[in-house]
Formats: structure tokens, sequence, C-alpha cells
């Protein structure tokens, strides 16, 4: 199953949060369309294939079928098989009835539209500020006029493409070697999954990678490391217990460094963004990547559990501030019903996204696209 499929049919919360908010307020103040409406005229041809003068002299005698009533009376005799304008007309019939049962309501875009508009994206996690801005670029241009759902979904996913186009940027590849990759967040965000995964996928690309266990507090992760590591065949270094994860770190550069690894991922314990000493820590461990490689580290991911929603933006403010993030990897985005919190971080911080995750499974990390995330989001097909 391709990843845009995973992704549209695991969003099903977002999407259907959005959809059936669209639909009310669509539904509320609007009213059904009939400026395109023909459909008395498109069924004349069908309704009218019997004149009804002639169906009034060819009524069945007693004992005759009644089906004498379904043969068309013409000058010649007819040689058509009944079943094709049978089956034509039903066809004809089908799409008809499909038209009439979902017929089209559309609502004047006006500033009440709007408030509602606002009220539905602030409760899919955007933000404020997002939401705000996001109303304002649909209603542009298109203010008074009389729009339906699917217009509504096909603008709004037009407008959150323009959004997040510019931040969606795949992990970036460099010629030095090790390529130091430091991995942060907070408790629970999917660090050590997300580590194992990229790992595989730059070794199934060809690359040389090596894992240091840095959360030295936590062996869970550390066996959770070396299991990726083993299913990648990716070298995992560890160090006892409660050890300093900077001087791991450390140690880690020099070993990846030998054996001219081109990517280094080093993993962190999870850390609360509120918890000063653990920050600390954290800071500490990039000072002593730069005593071995002023450069270092080369790339600093910060992997963010989307169902913590608008508590994602005050983690990637801390987490900028101390170890100065240069990407993001969001995680967990079939557990929520506010998938908008990734276009309100890419609204405020422009920061790149690298990649999204939709489940436990390897190919349950992708690249971030920006065109599918937003058709995924709203519901579109």
């Amino acid at each position: 199953m391709a990843f845009f499929s995973k992704l549209k049919d695991r969003l099903f919360k977002s999407s259907s949060k959005l959809d059936e908010g669209l639909d009310a307020i669509i539904e509320e103040g609007g009213a059904l369309d009939t400026s395109g409406d023909d459909t008395s005229d498109s069924t004349a041809p069908i309704d009218q294939s019997v004149p009804a003068a002639a169906t009034a002299d060819i009524a069945p005698e007693p004992g005759e079928p009644e089906t004498q009533n379904a043969i068309p009376v013409t000058p010649t005799p007819d040689t058509t098989p009944v079943a094709a304008p049978v089956e034509k007309k039903g066809i004809i019939g089908r799409l008809m009835a499909r038209d009439t049962a979902k017929p089209v309501v559309k609502r004047v875009l006006d500033d009440e539209m709007l408030e509602q508009l606002e009220e539905l994206l602030i409760a899919s996690d955007m933000g404020v500020d997002t939401a705000l801005r996001v109303t304002a670029n649909m209603a542009e241009g298109r203010f008074g006029k009389k729009l339906s759902v699917e217009e509504i979904k096909s603008i709004l996913s037009a407008e959150i493409t323009r959004i997040m186009e510019p931040v969606a940027k795949p992990l970036p590849l460099y010629a030095k070697k090790p390529q130091v990759v430091l991995v942060v967040g907070v408790n629970g965000s999917g660090k050590t999954t997300t580590i194992g995964k990229l790992a595989s996928q730059f070794k199934a690309a060809g690359k040389s990678v090596v894992i240091a266990a840095g959360d030295t507090f936590r062996a869970a992760a550390v066996e959770q490391l070396q299991v990726w590591g083993d299913r990648a065949g990716v070298p995992v270094l560890t160090a006892p217990e409660g050890s300093d994860p900077a001087s791991l770190a450390f140690d880690a550069m020099s070993k990846a460094a030998e054996i001219n690894a081109d990517l280094l991922m080093i993993d962190t314990a999870g850390r609360l963004q509120n918890r000063a000493d653990l920050m600390e820590e954290l800071a500490k461990i990039v000072r002593v990547i730069r005593k071995k490689d002023p450069d270092a580290p080369h790339n600093t991911l910060l992997v963010l559990d989307a169902t913590t929603g608008q508590n994602a933006l005050s983690q990637v403010e801390t987490f900028k501030s101390l170890a100065d993030v240069s990407g993001l990897v969001m995680t967990k985005l079939d557990g929520t019903a506010k998938g908008g919190v990734l276009v309100a971080l890419a609204d405020k911080f422009g920061l790149p996204i690298h990649a999204i995750g939709v489940g436990e499974q390897i190919d349950d990390l992708a690249p971030f696209d920006p065109e599918e995330f937003a058709r995924a989001l709203t519901g579109r097909a």
C-alpha cells in the first residue's frame, strides 16, 4: 500500500473532523445550488421514448402479459433487443440517482462563515494565528461568493500546501564523514523508533550508518535500538546504564570516524522541555560533541508526537534555543484528530519537516509531501 493511502486511511480522525465541520458550516447557512440544474431536460429523452398517445392504444388485452407496454410503437418492426435500451436507461438512471442523492449545497462566504471556519481550524490544532491567516487567504477574491463543501476543501487544501511546501525537505546528506545527527525530543515522542527506521532506510540506500544509544538511563531504549540495528545490519554503540551520555557521544564520534561511516545517529534520553536540569544535560552533549568537531552536530532532529497538539510549539521553542534544532520529524499522526499542528509549526517556525510517521512499520516513516498531507488532512479524494 502506498504511503499516501496509509496517510489518508490513518488520518481519518482528522479528515473526518474537518469533513463533518465543513458540512455543518455549509449546510447551516447554505442552500441547494440550482444554477446548473438541467435534470428535467436530461431525463426527457428517456421519459418520452413512448408517446403518451401511443401507450393509450396498446393497453393489454385480458390474459396478455403486461410487458407489452414496454415495447415501443414504431412504423416498422423493432429489431432492437429490449435489453439494450433497458441497460442504457439503467446506467443513466443510476448516475442521475447518484447526483440527486447528494445535492450540492452552497453558502455565501461572509464574515459569519469565516468565523466558523476559523473556529474549525483552531479545533484542528492549527492555532489562532495560523487559522486567521489561512481563512484570510481563503477569503481573498472569494468573499461574497457561494461555495460548496468540495470547493472549500479544495481551497483549504491548496492553502495548506502553499504553507507547507517551503518546509518539505529531506534530511540533507553531506560529503563530510561522519555526518553527526543528534536526535532529541520529549519522553515518548518516538525518538528511538525514528532513529531505527531512518538508519534502516539509509542503510538500504547504501549508506554506512552507526547508532549511539545515548539514552543511558533507560535500558529499554538501548534494547530497542539493538533490535533495529540487528534488523538493518547497523552497529549500535552502548555504554553501561547510568553512564554519561556526553561521553558516549564523544566516543561514538571516534568510532564512526575509524570505520569511515557516512552517518552517526545519536539517540538522547527523553526529557521534558520544562526540566532545566535535563535540558542542561542536552546542552552538555552538544558542547562535548563540538570539542570533537566544531561543526557538529550537523543535523539536530526534533521528534514530535502529533498527539501533543499545541504543546509541540513550546517544545520547538525550547529545544531550538538549547540544541539548535535543524529539522523536524512528526510521529503518531495516525493517533490524533488534530494533525493541523504540523501546519502551525510550519507557519510559525519554518523549520524543515524531513519525515512524518503514521505507524510502527519501517515503511510507516516517509519523506514529508505537503500536497499529499494537505489532501489527507482535508479528506480530499
